[in-house]
């Protein structure tokens, strides 16, 4: 037979037919969580409501999704001198960048709560950051600078008069110019230097003081100084009698550039659509915030703040990569049936969902005590006292857990979760960040310590929080009256164990009181009662799992 008298072949079937992949998830509503929309409103903010759902339309949105992803794609770049030889110190960021920024003040995300004497409005910003962080956390850096550095330039009123109306402004106005002749101010902050991190005291950046009073100059080199382009930044140095705090900006009253060379940008892991620089100060004019002597004092206000923020943070990316998991699920199939409904990845995801939940209640329980601190002078003392330990206590646990959750939901996209083009690459790269920043999983277990040691109202208070679920779970008051019998031995190297302790006990008695029962039974069987593995997916089969998941994932687009 020759080829002419061959039968005609039928067609074969594309071999680019795309099948059983799921549809794009953008656009979706990234406020669409209902353990984030019950805390807005319980924490006093249900007033933001309809914002933060136009917000999560617009983070869920394409346009600001591509923007998350192309900040991170084009990189900050360093410039250290213009074409002629000039010294600049500028970093130029890709356009995206600069479009997150906008909105994120724009929508209350900096210094805004500060200047706003709304009841709620330090938790409407927490609920806002939950929210907009699905689009990328390296902006929520100077956004969260800013927003610190406004309760520690209270210490110095004649400054915070100048610069805390532009410091609260919601107008994104970049570019170096005179602090004063600009429409809003980001701040930023250095701390850190090579030969100490987090122990700051061992600093050895001077200030010397200049004929002008509270005039000073510095000389020294920081370590991690992120987004340099900031207008200003608070920054520690040794004065004649001891460490201080300063304000430092990137240009002078006169207009002149501050000396502020920028000697690299740090090359990261994550957080890459962020600038950490390593500074230098030569004669850097800076102003004294605080008395002499008093520098952590001062600084540490700001510290509680950020704290927060990685809370949040960690919490915003739980949330994320849990809602590109469930939709993943949700679409793809494998041995005759969707992902969704097979029985075991059933219980890795509400496992998920539980942490996130988690995570989110405690988050906006934070910025409650936060904003009712704050808000009219001192504030109730025993949420003072309660929002020193618990910020501390959340920092520690809920930022341990993000890296070990995103590698989890990432694991339930598969080989296509391991992709750059998924977006979860950059998740799980992002998350180990926030564990570090503002102090490590050691530094926040010791502080705990030393906060239940040194500060007897913290326990207290606590302890007063715990109890307003007495009675309604066995499982939690059992977990309590451990947690308290063994305050009294706990040594420095137990810190971790009695740190984690304090943090599922408190995040459950969040749950049994404000989530529904399939949320809290699961949540004490499992991390209060040991009913639980050594990894996400070990939910007992007793678990509501149609319940659970019911909660966490957004309705089918």
């Amino acid at each position: 037979m020759t080829l002419m008298d061959a039968e005609p072949r039928t067609p074969s079937p594309a071999t680019h037919d795309v099948t059983n992949q799921p549809p794009p998830l953008t656009p979706y509503d990234a406020s669409d969580d209902a353990a984030l929309l019950e805390g807005l409103r319980r924490e006093g903010a249900g007033w933001a409501e309809a914002g933060l759902r136009r917000l999560g339309l617009r983070a869920g949105g394409p346009e600001a999704q591509a923007w998350g992803e192309l900040a991170n794609r084009h990189e900050p770049v360093l410039r250290t001198h213009d074409r002629y030889g000039h010294r600049v110190d500028e970093v130029d960021f890709h356009p995206s960048w600069h479009e997150l920024m906008r909105v994120a003040v724009a929508e209350g995300l900096a210094g805004a709560p500060w200047a706003d004497g709304r009841p709620g409005a330090h938790v409407a910003r927490a609920a806002g950051g939950l929210v907009w962080g699905h689009t990328e956390a390296g902006h929520g850096c100077p956004t969260s600078m800013t927003y610190a550095a406004v309760p520690a330039l209270r210490r110095q009123p004649e400054l915070a008069k100048v610069y805390e109306p532009l410091l609260t402004s919601r107008e994104y106005d970049p570019g170096l110019r005179v602090p004063t002749q600009k429409r809003g101010l980001l701040a930023g902050m250095g701390m850190t230097e090579k030969q100490g991190g987090s122990d700051v005291r061992t600093n050895t950046t001077t200030a010397t003081p200049t004929a002008e009073p509270g005039m000073y100059t510095l000389r020294g080199h920081k370590w991690f100084t992120s987004a340099p382009m900031c207008d200003v930044f608070l920054v520690l140095a040794q004065a004649p009698d001891g460490l201080s705090c300063f304000l430092v900006p990137r240009v002078l009253p006169d207009g002149t550039r501050n000396t502020f060379r920028i000697q690299r940008l740090k090359d990261k892991l994550g957080n890459r659509s962020n600038a950490s620089s390593e500074p230098e100060f030569d004669g850097t004019v800076a102003w004294l915030v605080g008395p002499e002597g008093q520098g952590v004092k001062t600084i540490i206000e700001m510290v509680n703040c950020t704290r927060l923020d990685c809370v949040m943070m960690s919490a915003a990316l739980m949330r994320k990569t849990l809602v590109e998991a469930g939709h993943h699920a949700r679409h793809r199939g494998a041995f005759g049936a969707r992902l969704l409904d097979q029985p075991l990845m059933r219980n890795v995801l509400a496992d998920l969902a539980l942490e996130s939940e988690a995570a989110t209640t405690l988050t906006l329980r934070l910025a409650g005590a936060a904003d009712r601190s704050v808000r009219g002078g001192d504030g109730p003392q025993d949420e003072r006292a309660f929002r020193r330990i618990a910020t501390a206590v959340g920092k520690y646990w809920v930022t341990k857990r993000g890296p070990a959750f995103t590698a989890e939901a990432l694991e339930c996209l598969g080989g296509n979760g391991y992709v750059e083009e998924s977006g979860m690459p950059r998740h799980y790269r992002e998350a180990p960040l926030l564990s570090i920043w503002e102090g490590s999983g050691n530094v926040n277990a010791l502080d705990v310590l030393r906060a239940l040691t040194r500060e007897p109202a913290t326990a207290e208070a606590f302890f007063a929080e715990l109890a307003l679920a007495r009675g309604a779970d066995a499982r939690l008051d059992a977990a309590v009256a451990r947690l308290r019998s063994g305050l009294g031995e706990v040594t420095q190297s137990g810190a971790r164990r009695l740190v984690e302790r304090m943090a599922l006990t408190l995040q459950a008695s969040l749950l049994v009181r404000h989530a529904p029962p399939a949320v809290a039974d699961a949540f004490c069987a499992t991390r209060l009662d040991g009913d639980w593995g050594h990894s996400f997916g070990t939910l007992p089969d007793s678990a509501d799992f149609d319940g659970i998941l019911g909660r966490a994932l957004p309705p089918a687009s």
